[in-house]
């Protein structure tokens, strides 16, 4: 039960306690204490007579008194009858009081009760419209409040020593702490400090953690919200709580305001439905006059984050509001070891982890999802009872992380993965013999995905571009399965396989022609991209005539062709390897690139230094594991906890994988 249930019972509970406790002590009609008789008003003046009764209390129609015994009782008397009359010549004492309606306390909460329920339900929908009473403590009427948060010293600390992979974007934010530590180091120049940096990335480059670490470096106190936060269903809102957060800066300068994925609510303007009075474009106008209202002076720092700056108001990143964009991108191969070393620091490593091998295997991942792969090898060295997170275990998070979970159990003829073998084995032979391809990092054919099998080339540094040479040997290594197939089972026996193959070719020879100049007949004009909006958006249309467009799709299958062409005439002059290493992918499943090389050169696979790997690797029994696991004597060198990697330099670079999968029907 949540915390709100649990304080409507705790009320509710206290009601009928303080009801019950009322009503106990009570005394008389409604009460819990000793109850009047009820007589009748016959028995009532007999008794009268009789001298047993010694007062009585009237009040309307309604008589109440008490016996000469100590005795009590009530009656109720008839309608215009004259009782003082009727008493008078007894010993009975009378007294009248005036009949007013009486109601007990739980009449009136009864009474009250729909009321209570309307107000009620009222203040839980105000709370909910507010986000749980965020940045209000709670008071449903405080909707301007602003949802900041303040990270305080309880927080843990994030410095740039817990960011790697961004060395630029951290230069250019340095000086924004060494402002928040010593302003007047600028001041005395007449230096002034940018207001406001715009962290720009794709999702999970770090631009939060690296927001933290200016904060923790400087350390100053950090508020963070989110652009969607300033957005409510009541128009005015979103503003009140732009100054709100302003105010509460100025208020803990020197400090830094962090506001994440500020396109939610600084969306370029005009194209709202409601004109100028639409609510973001009311929220976005407080924001720039607010960012306009402030020096730099006073110590408060603005720091947002977004994946769309493309899509933000000009105003917004005009001089004097957010004048300094940081670019964070993806990281290259260096930044990427940088980054696995950070995120490895808790986890031990076995002697035989690289992490400049896994930083190759991981072109285009994030911070974000480099820190998931660490995590993935983590978890399967667990499941696999081991001590320490192998080379392997990291192998196969990455490729789980990349292509998905292996799909051993799905059900394949022996036919199927002899075609498998031979086509993987097309693809390999033609990148071994092609100079210009990248090496080989491992061949399989066990299903991942939606391929039956793949072979992953990656290359020995990181790549900013590709030269015209490489783009040949690649449409020949894309042809390589397709030829792989019709010279082993001949042109009727050939599958649907080579499809992604075909379309990545395609695709890589329609881009030689139409953007990358790589064409004679064509030339060096971009028929590509076509008609764009300002946010670099394709319109459709095209400025291409139709004898041009012939002339382009001619180039596209005469490059397609001489790939085909190429990788035919290399696989039957090395039909002999092609059978080999077919016959090798049908016996291990996979094989690393350095294993395909020594089994070409010697027909055979040595795999027992891995296997007394794996098993030095194994974990030690626990409590929980049976009896019959026994313990190593001895550690191998596996088993042993890799000493933390120092990162050294490197040129930074732009890395590029290649996969040859073949697609499942």
């Amino acid at each position: 039960m949540n915390q709100t249930g649990r304080n409507v019972l705790t009320w509710v509970a206290i009601g009928f306690l303080l009801i019950f406790v009322y009503q106990s002590f009570m005394q008389g009609p409604g009460g819990f204490g000793p109850q009047p008789e009820d007589i009748t008003y016959t028995e009532f003046m007999a008794n009268a007579q009789n001298d047993m009764i010694q007062n009585v209390t009237v009040k309307g129609q309604d008589v109440t008194g008490d016996y000469v015994d100590g005795g009590k009782f009530k009656t109720f008397m008839p309608e215009g009858e004259n009782i003082v009359e009727r008493l008078d010549g007894t010993n009975v004492t009378i007294k009248a009081e005036e009949n007013v309606a009486e109601l007990s306390l739980l009449g009136i909460l009864l009474s009250w009760f729909p009321m209570l329920l309307l107000i009620g339900v009222w203040i839980f929908f105000m709370k909910k419209m507010n986000g749980g009473g965020g940045g209000g403590g709670g008071n449903p009427f405080s909707f301007g409040k602003s949802k900041a948060k303040l990270l305080n010293e309880n927080t843990k600390k994030v410095t740039f020593a817990d960011v790697a992979g961004i060395d630029e974007a951290k230069e250019e934010l340095e000086e924004i702490v060494e402002f928040l530590k010593d302003p007047k180091k600028y001041e005395r120049l007449g230096g002034k400090i940018p207001k406001g940096a715009l962290l720009v990335g794709p999702p999970g480059t770090g631009k939060t953690l690296t927001a933290r670490a200016v904060a923790g470096e400087a350390n100053v106190p950090f508020f963070s919200i989110s652009g969607s936060d300033f957005v409510e269903m009541f128009v005015g809102v979103g503003a009140s709580r732009v100054r709100d957060m302003f105010e509460q800066g100025k208020k803990n300068a020197p400090c830094i305001i962090f506001i994440d994925e500020i396109d939610a609510v600084g969306r370029r303007r005009g194209g709202g439905h409601g004109g100028g009075n639409d609510e973001r474009e009311q929220t976005l106008n407080q924001m720039l006059v607010e960012m306009d209202g402030f020096e730099a002076s006073e110590g408060v720092i603005i720091i947002a984050a977004t994946n769309r700056p493309d899509v933000l108001d000009p105003a917004l990143l005009r001089p004097g509001r957010f004048d300094r964009q940081v670019t964070i991108p993806n990281p290259d191969l260096n930044g990427r070891k940088k980054i696995l070393e950070v995120h490895a620091r808790e986890v031990p490593l076995a002697n035989s982890v690289d992490l400049t091998v896994i930083a190759r295997g991981t072109p285009g991942f994030s911070g974000a999802d480099l820190a998931n792969l660490i995590n993935e090898g983590a978890l399967l060295a667990a499941r696999r009872n081991k001590r320490v997170v192998s080379m392997q275990d990291l192998e196969d998070a990455k490729d789980k992380v990349m292509m998905g979970s292996e799909r051993r159990s799905m059900a394949m003829s022996e036919e199927e993965k002899k075609l498998t073998a031979y086509h993987e084995a097309g693809h390999a032979i033609i990148a071994l013999q092609e100079k210009h391809s990248d090496p080989i990092h491992k061949a399989t054919i066990i299903p991942r995905g939606r391929a039956l099998g793949m072979v992953m080339r990656l290359p020995e540094e990181d790549q900013l571009s590709i030269t015209r040479a490489k783009l040949h040997a690649d449409l020949a290594v894309a042809m390589g399965g397709r030829v792989a197939e019709e010279l082993i089972f001949g042109e009727d026996m050939v599958t649907t396989g080579a499809s992604g193959d075909i379309k990545q070719a395609t695709h890589m020879a329609r881009k030689m022609v139409t953007e990358w100049g790589l064409s004679d007949k064509v030339g060096m004009i971009d028929y590509g991209a076509g008609d764009q909006n300002f946010l670099g958006q394709s319109m459709g249309g095209s400025h291409v005539s139709d004898d041009m467009a012939a002339v382009i799709d001619d180039e596209v299958k005469r490059l397609v062709q001489g790939g085909y062409d190429q990788a035919t005439k290399l696989l039957k002059k090395h039909a002999k390897d092609l059978e080999t290493l077919a016959q090798g992918l049908l016996e291990y499943e996979t094989l690393t690139g350095a294993e395909i090389k020594e089994l070409l050169k010697t027909g055979k696979v040595d795999r027992s230094a891995e296997m007394n790997a794996d098993k030095g690797a194994a974990s030690a029994p626990r409590s929980s594991v049976p009896s019959t696991v026994s313990k190593p004597t001895e550690d191998k060198a596996e088993d042993k906890e890799k000493p933390k990697p120092k990162a050294k330099k490197k040129p930074a670079t732009k890395k590029k994988t290649d996969k040859k999968d073949k697609d499942a029907e």
